[in-house]
């Protein structure tokens, strides 16, 4: 089949077209590579993909409706893994601009392609920073969303609902996954064990926010990834018997669906900084330090209806997926 895979020089996107690559797959990747962090590790990124013979890359925003339409018209996809967005939950809070653009008129740009084209499956990124206010652990997609703490959350939550009415509308079959804090190989350097692991090896503190009172269901990028893969061939089919007072939120009488895909067991902030120290052979500096507005102290992720969708659980360990990353760190930065 023929994909376009968006955000494809990205942490999660780069994997997921290399997959689908070396299943025999024809996939067109899509990346402005804006300078939100380093522009050579995109790059790195994509070089290891843009010499197959199946694989283009296309530099684009993508809210160019022109553009976007153009790409769509041309390629006539059959599925689309829509991945790409302005990420960061603080930088969010900078600079809200670059989220109304990226994530909204976007997002919506990639619904209109999908639309007009006829597109089978349209499997997009949403994110575990949507339960925003929620306490109730773990989270599950029956609970209320409404009541998020960033701009990006909330952009998120809106790709959902702009995605429910193109399922409705038009029968374009979508698939909503929130991601629980993705890491591993090749992973972004504003997350935290990217920016743990630089400042500890440079001999500088890191920063623990909420004084270490945090937890997180961290998932290793290859499980996000068999997560992704399996679920593209898992097209939802409308459920006519489905009722707003009766029917779960993660599906409706469209064709319709919303995951969590998460590795579905949370870890210490602590514990994850031990594992950390562990893999580098090193003790940090820590600087224990008040929670970042838009923050939450922890995540943790209902993973059943995935299992059950795709028969995949999450099979890496932190402590597994954290040296792998080091490993990686290492020889990529030659530290």
């Amino acid at each position: 089949m023929k994909y376009l895979v968006t955000g494809a020089a990205g942490f999660i996107g780069s994997s997921v077209s290399r997959r689908l690559l070396a299943a025999g797959h024809t996939v067109i990747g899509l990346d402005n590579l804006n300078d939100y962090y380093s522009v050579d590790l995109k790059k790195a990124r994509l070089s290891s993909i843009a010499s197959h013979p199946n694989f283009e890359f296309v530099q684009m925003d993508l809210e160019n409706r022109e553009g976007m339409a153009a790409l769509f018209e041309k390629h006539q996809f059959d599925r689309v893994i829509h991945l790409a967005a302005q990420a960061g939950v603080r930088y969010s809070i900078e600079n809200p601009m670059a989220y109304a653009d990226s994530n909204l008129i976007g997002h919506l740009a990639v619904l209109e392609g999908c639309r007009r084209t006829g597109v089978k499956h349209l499997v997009y990124a949403s994110s575990s920073s949507v339960y925003g206010l929620n306490i109730k652990m773990p989270f599950a997609t029956s609970d209320s969303v409404d009541h998020p703490l960033s701009l990006y959350a909330a952009t998120k939550k809106a790709n959902e609902l702009m995605s429910h009415t193109y399922s409705h509308l038009y029968g374009v079959p979508t698939t909503g996954l929130r991601f629980f804090t993705v890491y591993g190989p090749w992973g972004r350097p504003d997350m935290a064990l990217f920016l743990f692991t630089k400042a500890i090896l440079d001999g500088k503190p890191i920063n623990i926010f909420n004084n270490g009172e945090m937890s997180r269901d961290f998932t290793y990028i290859d499980d996000i990834v068999e997560g992704i893969v399996r679920i593209q061939d898992c097209i939802p089919q409308p459920n006519s018997s489905w009722s707003v007072e009766a029917g779960a939120t993660s599906t409706s009488s469209a064709p319709y669906r919303v995951f969590n895909i998460g590795n579905g067991n949370p870890v210490k902030l602590m514990d994850y900084i031990s594992a950390l120290e562990s893999a580098l052979g090193i003790e940090a500096i820590k600087n224990f330090m008040p929670m970042q507005p838009g923050d939450v102290p922890a995540t943790w992720a209902e993973t059943e209806d995935l299992f059950t969708a795709t028969g995949h659980r999450p099979q890496v360990s932190v402590e597994e997926g954290v040296a792998r990353f080091v490993e990686w760190y290492r020889s990529f930065y030659k530290v």
